[in-house]
Parts: structure tokens; sequence; C-alpha cells
């Protein structure tokens, strides 16, 4: 990577500007629901699930992205050891039974040692997806089953009810508290979706007998005691939301589309971004460029909404699929270089899904390295949440056999370090660590450490170059 020189020198500090380092959220999501991405079965021994695990999330790092959305309750059930609800079937086989281990502990601790971000993902309303599937004694649908209603195939809690709320916020909270986590984030799944005819009636109706805009009331008022209750708990948790792509059929205008998430799934998701109920906005924008549901039109429309950032949803998995046949990874990489240039907001994106990236759909992952991914990049900041700058860190380097040893001292606050080096003209991110030492491959001109609070501010950094 670096020229190199075999003799010890000890690098010293200097007054060189060191450029600002590279912003982007480069996420995926990892569903647990019917096994779509992890585990690749139900019921495969702990040691078989941590090595599927440590190999996205190595996939992951290879590919020099930062953040992984891992969903943790599927269907009030858990993917952690939890006193509140079952353990997920999806993970041990049979639910209310442990896979041997604890899965979100163990995505925490090996994404953090890849300097990858966990984001806990939620589903807060969704008793079961399959009416069928058998549940543990200490289920929602067996302790509570006034609360449930049914809806198709599915199980539902009562979204408007305060049980179903508080229960929920629980969940969540109870996570925030004990987990390391760096994210907080729920999908699309509100009030579920209905079947609309051409006329755009929906059937069945959500049997609660509220109106409309009383369920949005209700949701409303979630995703507000959501977010207030994470930020009181560890201001630094970030909170996305993931609504589905199009806010109302007609907005922005030309865009065509039978459900109306606002009416007919009570997600009023505009409101949230402008009143700032969330810290990102993941809008699933899974449709093509060209298309009536128009990917570039659309990111424009949700970027103009609001102050936090929004970092669209990007169907992968639609590459050369049955939803849409002949969508190449070129498709999927345009949308990239789109969330990259519309707009004034920090940029990033969320893939769906990651085993899309494992496969290398259609040569994806290799089109994201070879074209936007050459150099790590930070999780954008929160100002809004904190704009305190972190101590300039400590360093010291020494060069060796061609190799450059970089030690710093713990500054307080930070979890994580930039580490920047410069060979010629060319400054270069060249990883984002944890801990306080890493020894880089060859002998840089000059290098600057910064370190990273929980919010994503950076210090000042610390510049040394070569004698």
């Amino acid at each position: 990577m670096f020229s190199g020189i075999s003799q010890a020198q000890q690098y010293s500090a200097v007054k060189e500007v060191a450029p600002i380092i590279p912003r982007e959220f480069r996420a995926a999501w990892v569903a647990c629901v019917y096994n779509i991405d992890w585990p690749s079965r139900k019921g495969m021994g702990a040691g078989a699930q941590q090595a599927e695990m440590k190999a996205m999330l190595d996939r992951m790092s290879s590919m020099k992205m930062n953040a992984i959305i891992f969903q943790v309750r599927p269907n009030a059930d858990a993917v952690y050891q939890s006193r509140l609800e079952p353990w997920s079937h999806w993970i041990s086989g049979t639910q209310g039974i442990s896979p041997g281990y604890d899965p979100l502990a163990y995505c925490i601790q090996q994404a953090h040692a890849r300097g990858i971000e966990v984001h806990a993902w939620f589903n807060p309303f969704r008793a079961l997806p399959n009416s069928k599937i058998p549940t543990a004694s200490n289920h929602v649908v067996k302790t509570h089953p006034s609360m449930i209603r049914d809806f198709k195939n599915y199980k539902w809690m009562d979204p408007s009810n305060a049980f179903t709320q508080q229960r929920a916020l629980s969940v969540i909270l109870d996570v925030v508290n004990r987990y390391d986590v760096d994210g907080i984030h729920i999908d699309d799944y509100f009030y579920p979706y209905p079947d609309v005819d051409s006329q755009g009636r929906a059937k069945p109706i959500f049997p609660d007998g509220k109106t409309p805009a009383a369920r949005r009331a209700a949701t409303d008022g979630f995703v507000k005691a959501m977010y207030s209750k994470v930020k009181a708990k560890k201001p630094w948790v970030r909170v996305g939301i993931s609504p589905f792509g199009i806010w109302r059929p007609g907005v922005p205008a030309g865009t065509t589309a039978t459900i109306d998430a606002y009416h007919h799934l009570a997600a009023d998701s505009r409101k949230w971004l402008q009143q700032g109920w969330c810290d990102y906005l993941s809008p699933q924008l899974y449709w093509r460029i060209k298309s009536p549901q128009s990917f570039s039109r659309l990111i424009a429309w949700w970027r103009s909404q609001g102050t936090r950032p929004v970092w669209p949803g990007i169907a992968s998995a639609r590459i050369n699929s049955s939803e849409d046949p002949g969508r190449r990874a070129s498709e999927i990489a345009n949308q990239v270089s789109l969330t990259r240039t519309v707009g004034k907001n920090y940029v990033g994106h969320v893939f769906w899904s990651m085993k899309s990236l494992m496969t290398n759909k259609g040569g994806i992952s290799n089109e994201l390295v070879k074209k936007f991914y050459q150099e790590p990049a930070l999780v954008p900041p929160m100002p809004w949440s904190s704009r305190n700058l972190p101590q300039t860190p400590n360093v010291l380097a020494k060069g060796s056999n061609g190799n450059l040893d970089v030690v710093w001292r713990p500054v307080p606050g930070c979890s994580q370090y930039a580490i920047q080096a410069r060979i010629g003209r060319t400054w270069r991110l060249i990883t984002v660590v944890r801990g306080t030492k890493m020894t880089l491959k060859g002998l840089p001109d000059t290098i600057a450490v910064s370190a990273v609070d929980r919010y994503g501010n950076t210090s000042n950094p610390r510049v040394l170059a070569r004698p």
C-alpha cells in the first residue's frame, strides 16, 4: 500500500492540513423473518449461525460498508436474550427455545470489531406474519389475545391500543439499555398492507373501528414517543425509519401507486421527517429510475421535505428477479450515484438486502467496490444532537521494517478512530478502527488520526509526518 523503507523512523507532529474525512451511510438490511438473509435456515447450530454472521460482516468490511440493520424483533419475538418476549423461532426453530447464544450481542461484538455500526431493527406491531406459526406460552397472542386483530393470514397487535404501544416501546428501550447498539430502526409495517382494487378501495379493513385519521394519530404518537424516549436514554443512538417509498399516490406529480401509505398504513412519514422524529429516513425506493415510480423523481422529492438525512432503500434484490425481469446491476449503480448527487444533505443508502450482496447478484458487489467504495467512509454526524468536537488524540507513530506502528491514548466519549494517510500528493482514508493501536503496511509520507465520538463528530486530526 505504501512505499517502504527498512530503518526505524519516529514520525513527528506537523502543521499540515488533512482533508475532510469522507462521509456516507453504507448499509444493508439483514432480515431474519422467513430466513431471508440470516440465518439461512432456522434451527441451525450456534456455530453455523455464527459462521454465517461472520461471513456477512466480512463481506461488508471488505466492501467498506459501515452499518448493518439487523432484524431483532420480526414478530413479537426476540433475536436476543429477553425477559419480555420469547426467543424467535426463525433462529432456534422453535419459539421460546434459546439458540444457545445471544445473536444480537454476537452481531455487535463482531460488527464493532470491523468498524461497522449495528442498528437494531424492530417490527413494532406485527404479532405473526402467518397465523399458523406455533407460539410459545409467553407470546403476546397467548398472553394478551384481546389485543390481537386478525387481518388476512396475519395476527396484528392493534397499533392504536395503549398496551401495544407501551409493549413496543418497552422492548425497544430494553435493547437500548442493555446493548451497545448504534441505532434503532423500524420499517414500513405500521398497519398491515391491504389488497387494493382498481378504484383504490382497500380490502379488508383493519378491524379496529377507527378512522384513518385516528390511526394516523396513533402512529404519529408512537413514532414521536419512540424518538424522544430513545434519545432520553442514549442520545447518540440513531433512530431510523424505512417507510413505503411513496408518501401518497400522485406525490410528486407523475408518481403512481395502488397503496396509499398515508391512508392505508396510517404512515404520515413526511410529517415524521419534517418534525425531526427520526435521525434518518430510508424510504423504500425499490423502483427503476425510468418508471412511473421514478427513483430519481422520488429521491429528489423526499430530500426536499425536511432537514434530516434521507438515505433511501435500494432494491439490489430485484436484479434479474421475477419482480423486475431484466433489471441489471447498472440500474443499482446509477441509483447509488444519484444518492450522492441529489440534494445538499449528508449522503447514504441502504440495500435490500444483504443476501444480494453476499451472492454478488448480477455483479453488484463488484460494481460497488469498483466504482463507489474505493475507500472507507464514516457514518455522517448528527449535528442536531451534538456539535461538540472530541479532543484531538495524542499519537505516536514509528516506522520499522517497512510498516508503521501507530498508537494513541483513548479520547473520552470516543469509540472509533479514523486513520488517514498521504502518499505523494494523495490523501486517503485508510481505515476506521476501535481500540488504541494499529499497524499500517508500508510507510506513508504523512498520517492523520482523528477521534470519532458516538454522534459521529470528529476531532481535529493529529497529523504526523515521516522525517
